[in-house]
């Protein structure tokens, strides 16, 4: 499951490494049988080389900088021994550009352009005026609490995007994490996080849902011995005996008598009365219609996590991790 937005047009990072490497491209021919040599050249001797053309000679430009006239001239001078030509005609006390200079001005205004324009996006996402947040979780998490905390999040910053990926299982979200597809992680323990830091979130209380022919036959609240007695509905990736007082409580998955590797198959099942499920009691109570849940004795919870880089987040997911710490 994604969900976010379509993918943004070129970036402005990207126009400016085609524009460079139109500048330092090895020869461009010119009017006259000139050959224009670009490599690579400083941004501040373009800036320079733009204001003398903007203010029609090099007093002026100097003027406009608060440069020196003497050290404004050698700039430019630097510059074409850069590009490997005259850039300007002086001569009888002129200051015009040549064929090569006017070559050259196209490029040089597109690339001062780009990085004013790269500088501002990235200011915009240093400030979380924009941007792109990329999350994976686990499905459980995706219901409950992530949308509250995107809500938190998105209300201080409208102008990030946020984007959730549920890669199927806790190991799968570690995994997104570690291989850099997402920058948090948000996962139910346990989990193996290996080396990656991981911040507790809180826990969550698992109740058992069931119709009332089914609840009708149990006690409340269900003592955990009991669940083997129940027609449980067992995910593919059930986990659920690690969160009993004792793992041996419930026979293994495979010998469920129905298994589901759908949430929502697993929801409209318990529904149906087909068999009793163990979820989470908040997305029980706003997910599941017509049946009954009932705690169990000792309560069965299970505790939630996000999962992070150390030292590799952006502001947008370390403001994000501090709104998840809050909540």
């Amino acid at each position: 499951m994604i969900i976010g937005v379509s993918a943004a047009s070129a970036s402005a990072g990207d126009r400016i490494s085609d524009t460079m490497r139109h500048i330092r491209s090895p020869a461009t021919r010119v009017a006259g049988g000139g050959r224009l040599s670009c490599r690579f050249v400083d941004l501040r001797l373009v800036e320079y080389f733009i204001a003398v053309v903007d203010h029609g000679g090099v007093t002026k430009a100097a003027n406009a900088l608060y440069v020196a006239q003497p050290a404004l001239s050698q700039a430019i001078r630097a510059l074409e021994r850069e590009v490997g030509v005259a850039l300007f005609d002086r001569t009888g006390g002129q200051f015009e550009l040549t064929e090569a200079g006017r070559t050259f001005e196209v490029t040089a205004r597109r690339v001062v352009r780009d990085v004013a324009l790269a500088k501002e996006r990235v200011g915009n996402v240093s400030a979380l005026r924009a941007g792109r947040l990329q999350l994976s979780a686990v499905a459980d998490l995706t219901l409950h609490p992530l949308p509250e905390l995107v809500r938190a999040f998105r209300d201080r910053h409208p102008g990030v995007e946020v984007w959730i990926g549920d890669p199927g299982h806790p190991d799968a979200v570690v995994a997104d994490v570690r291989q850099g597809r997402a920058e948090l992680g948000f996962t139910t323990l346990p989990a193996r996080t290996g080396p990656l830091p991981m911040r507790e979130l809180g826990e969550q209380r698992l109740v058992v849902a069931m119709s009332a022919a089914i609840a009708a036959t149990v006690p409340d609240p269900v003592p955990q011995a009991a669940l083997r007695d129940l027609p449980l509905i067992r995910s593919v990736e059930d986990r659920l005996a690690e969160l009993l007082t004792a793992p041996d409580l419930l026979p293994p998955p495979e010998e469920a008598p129905i298994r589901s590797a759908f949430r929502q198959v697993t929801w409209e099942l318990v529904m149906a009365g087909a068999g009793a499920a163990v979820l989470p009691e908040e997305i029980a109570r706003t997910q599941l219609r017509g049946v009954e849940l009932r705690r169990t004795e000792p309560e069965i919870r299970r505790r939630v996590a996000v999962v992070f880089r150390s030292g590799q987040l952006s502001p947008a997911a370390a403001e994000f991790l501090e709104v998840a710490s809050r909540a």
